[in-house]
């Protein structure tokens, strides 16, 4: 068995957007370093440990403790102070704001940070190394025949927009369904589907987007999925024409490089999250102003307005991945990180 020299702990049930970082990057890092995963909510097949076992492992081997949230920094610093673990303890960043003292405490007793963004490295206040995150571009491909697709996943047909991620206020889904109420009935043959769960928190916030879409007369042509299977939001990716990720906030923001690997163009907002180094303006899909339905709506129009513009835009939104976003450029630099640690004295 490889010698464990890097452990990422996910201490979160359910499935968020740092545990699909963890199990998006493991795969391909486990061929580079000895790495594990650690905590619940992981595939079978991820390289784990249990988290009982951890204090259990031989001191005589410094490894890296990789954190990417609070809980897990906090781990990280008992198992070293209190329990005298053999760690070093990184942090990755995703967050675009003022982190709290409790956390601005944390990342100050780490060995080392990384962030996603320069906008997130700038929040920390410590020196940091800027990673941005990359996409599987062997999982996210372009489909072979889009029509079969769409019929085995019971998508429309037609011109169709997806829009995926928990239905929340940030994550605009009411500016899209705003912009579909304009921008629909100009093009009958268009459709826009959300997939992700509404929390109880926000389960009024879903239905007032219905309402709304009902009152419409549009509520046959915007489908709320609901949360789907990992493998069907993959395949969903490929049978559609234009990505929107209309969100006010976002730490990284990795949908739209999902669907532009999947040679779909997309559109999102300045100066959120990592979007406006993700998409190519007028190439790649649009940028919008963010909490911008009217813009929003009239970037939708322009694409809708021309069918080859939009193929063009998605094989160069592909290109663009293979180009600046492939995962193993990420992997390679975050284990060079780990090694960079695990050389220091």
């Amino acid at each position: 068995m490889q010698e464990i020299e890097v452990i990422a702990p996910n201490l979160k049930h359910s499935l968020s957007g740092v545990t699909t970082t963890v199990i998006r990057l493991l795969p391909i890092q486990k061929k580079m370093i000895g790495i594990v995963a650690t905590g619940p909510g992981l595939p079978e097949d991820l390289p784990h440990i249990r988290l009982f076992k951890v204090p259990f492992l031989s001191n005589r081997t410094t490894r890296v403790w990789h954190a990417r949230r609070n809980t897990e920094m906090l781990m990280g610093l008992f198992l070293r102070t209190v329990l005298r673990r053999n760690l070093k303890l990184l942090f990755t960043s995703a967050a675009q704001r003022d982190h709290s003292g409790f956390t601005k405490w944390l990342v100050s007793k780490m060995d080392a940070l990384i962030a996603t963004t320069p906008q997130a490295a700038s929040f920390l206040k410590h020196p940091s190394t800027v990673i941005m995150h990359g996409v599987n571009t062997e999982l996210f491909h372009p489909a072979d025949d889009k029509p079969a697709l769409r019929q085995k996943l019971d998508l429309p047909d037609g011109f169709l927009i997806g829009c995926f991620g928990r239905i929340r206020p940030q994550k605009g889904v009411d500016l899209l369904v705003d912009a579909a109420i304009d921008v629909l009935p100009s093009f009958p043959e268009a459709s826009i589907v959300f997939t992700g769960r509404a929390t109880k928190e926000f389960e009024a916030f879903q239905q007032e987007q219905i309402q709304k879409l009902k009152d419409a007369g549009l509520a046959d042509r915007v489908r709320f999925l609901g949360e789907r299977p990992w493998e069907e939001i993959v395949e969903t990716y490929r049978a559609l024409d234009i990505f929107a990720a209309p969100a006010r906030h976002e730490g990284f923001g990795l949908t739209p490089l999902e669907a532009m690997a999947s040679g779909v163009p997309a559109i999102a907002c300045h100066g959120v999250g990592a979007f406006s180094a993700q998409i190519e303006d007028g190439v790649t899909g649009r940028l919008v102003e963010k909490d911008n339905a009217p813009e929003l709506a009239a970037a939708l129009r322009s694409m809708l307005d021309d069918p080859a513009k939009l193929t063009a835009a998605g094989q160069a939104a592909r290109a663009r991945v293979e180009q600046k976003f492939r995962i193993e450029g990420e992997a390679e630099a975050i284990v060079r990180v780990y090694r960079s640690l695990l050389s220091a004295d």
